[in-house]
């Protein structure tokens, strides 16, 4: 079966953040060991297959999605723990980066086809709350790749001071009010979710950049690319032969627009097919963040959705359900008081492409 492991990593404490040329030299770093493996040893001499993998930068550090075949959850957590440990040991660089978290998230379908497929003396128990008493009885729980306390507080102290940079959003769209009668959560949980969007920005961009580059080396498009793209395979399939260079420059220059608007004191909602999309990928990246951080309380979810609500996002509905076919009318403004960046509108390819 194929589980995905989420890992994260991050400097020694103490570390400065990293700056945007850093997090490449870390993708670059991370990729090239990746490629240089032939096989993952598992438990026993085991032999098990990582199929796929997404690495992503962050000023804080980096975060891998390994996609990883093995016959059990269990199997597929420590694989990608001892790989990633032995290649951060391995690179000089990353030498003192130490593993955060490593995870499968399953839903309780997937794990109890993870048990029964798990066999043999060293199985899993199949009664969930025997699982977790003896994974609880082995080592602790950070030693399972979950975060300290003190990352946990530090990263919560870094989100709400991140906080009021979404200029665009006061804490009462996120369900804080002053008054406790009118609150619906409070006001930690609002910054956390506020400073968990700032964050992400930094993530969406990156990603973008990321993308665009691994795109103009193997495209020349999505759908014909053996590469794997950290948000241009998160968008509608559907249009993978369309999503090319051009496309990907354009939709970077939007997020960037985008983005930069939720720090001004008015945000007039999406402009175009373009920004709504966006914007869905960077709620969900916020949502993530703090997930990861294990900060996505109820309280915190709660002002996510009230967020959600209060930009009048319907979850249910296709922003592509309206839209003309074809990518390039994604960049169309919605109305004449929707601008939307002159490079993502312009139809000359050539000019574009520098001819």
């Amino acid at each position: 079966m194929t589980y995905v492991v989420t890992v994260t990593m991050a400097p020694a404490k103490g570390a400065s953040e990293l700056d945007p040329l850093q997090r490449e030299g870390v993708i670059f770093l991370l990729r090239k060991g990746f490629d240089s493996l032939e096989a993952v040893e598992g438990p026993d001499g085991m032999e098990i297959e990582l199929m796929d993998d997404v690495i992503a930068a962050h000023p804080g550090g980096a975060l891998l999605k390994l996609f990883v075949d093995a016959p059990a959850l269990e199997f597929a957590e420590d694989a990608a723990r001892e790989v990633v440990a032995e290649l951060l040991e391995r690179t000089e660089p990353l030498a003192d980066w130490q593993i955060t978290r490593c995870a499968v998230e399953l839903n309780s379908a997937l794990l109890q086809e993870s048990l029964d497929a798990a066999d043999g003396p060293d199985a899993p128990p199949a009664d969930p709350a025997e699982r977790a008493r003896r994974h609880a009885a082995a080592e602790p729980a950070p030693a399972h790749g979950r975060l300290d306390r003190a990352e946990v507080e530090a990263m919560r102290t870094r989100l709400r001071t991140l906080a009021p940079a979404l200029r665009a959003f006061p804490l009462e769209t996120f369900g804080y009010r002053d008054d406790e009668h009118e609150r619906t959560v409070p006001r930690e949980a609002a910054e956390v979710a506020a400073g968990a969007l700032v964050f992400a920005i930094d993530l969406l961009v990156d990603e973008l950049f990321t993308d665009l580059a691994g795109l103009e080396e193997d495209g020349p498009t999505v759908a014909e690319s053996d590469a794997t793209f950290m948000l241009l395979d998160d968008l509608p399939q559907q249009y993978a032969d369309e999503y090319t260079v051009l496309f990907a420059r354009r939709l970077t220059v939007t997020a960037v627009t985008l983005t930069a608007r939720l720090t001004q004191p008015r945000f007039t909602g999406p402009h175009c097919v373009a920004e709504e999309l966006l914007l869905r990928v960077l709620l969900t990246q916020a949502e993530v963040t703090a997930d990861l951080y294990d900060l996505l309380t109820d309280e915190v979810t709660t002002a996510f959705e009230t967020f959600t609500e209060t930009l009048d996002e319907d979850p249910a509905h296709d922003p592509l359900d309206d839209a003309p076919p074809g990518v390039e009318n994604w960049f169309t403004p919605y109305d004449a008081e929707s601008p939307v960046h002159p490079y993502a509108t312009n139809d000359d390819e050539d000019s574009l492409q520098g001819r």
